[in-house]
This record gives structure tokens, sequence and C-alpha cells, in this order.
């Protein structure tokens, strides 16, 4: 079963709130991308911190399960956040898995501005749980 964009926001409804375009979906690599948005904004006009988590949390999500059993939903155990420069305009996330296990998978995001530059850098770490049969 091929993952879709509207797969993901069915079960995910906050990454299609938050605005996240995935633009690729693909066991080697998750590409999203958030526009820029006043509301999405911070001092000095960059995107908000908060906003590039979103968007890395959600694509490292979308590439576990991508990588996981058919019906496997991803839920993050642990992430760090690494801030490097203010992502002004759009930001680009690509997500591609470092491990991969049955049960989870260790997920690297780099977070860029229009003009490539590096502006956050994730590790995150994804459990795979398999959904209770009154979940089905």
């Amino acid at each position: 079963m091929t993952l879709t964009a509207d797969d993901v926001y069915a079960a995910a409804p906050f990454v299609r709130t938050l605005g996240v375009e995935l633009e690729q979906i693909a066991p080697e690599a998750v590409v999203g991308r958030l526009a820029f948005s006043p509301g999405l904004s911070t001092v000095g006009g960059a995107l908000h911190g908060g906003a590039l988590m979103g968007l890395a949390d959600g694509v490292a999500a979308v590439c576990a399960s991508a990588n996981g059993e058919p019906g496997a939903l991803p839920a993050t155990a642990e992430s760090t956040t690494h801030f490097l420069r203010p992502a002004r305009g759009a930001a680009t996330a690509t997500a591609v898995p470092l491990a991969v296990t049955a049960r989870q998978v260790l997920v690297e995001v780099r977070v860029t501005d229009e003009s490539g530059a590096l502006c956050a850098h994730v590790l995150q770490t994804v459990r795979l749980l398999r959904p209770a049969a009154s979940d089905r």
C-alpha cells in the first residue's frame, strides 16, 4: 500500500491545519513544505520555532509510517531540535530514516529556508504502534 498525502491528512489533521504540504512520500525520504504566514511568525518576521517543530514532527511521522508495516501508527517518543538560524519565508523539511526496526524508526529531519540554508536540524525517534482491534 502506498501512503498518500490524503491518508496523512485524514489520520493526522494537525499537519493540514498547520499548512504542511507534503511534496514527496517515499520510504527513503519525505519532503514537506510550510508556506510563510504572518500567523505562524515570531519576532523579526521569521517562522516561529513551534511551527518549524510541527513541520519536522509531521514529516518524521510520515517517514516512519512509510518505513513501517501497513497500518502501523506513528508516535513520537523523543525529539531533539537544534535551531541554527531564523527561517524566513517558506520552510522545507526533508526527513530520512537513519535506523529502522519493526517497532521504531530513528529519523533525521533537515529544515531549510527558501534560500536553501539549514535552519533547524531534528533527530526524532518514532515508535510504530499497532492499532488496537477496536480501532480497526
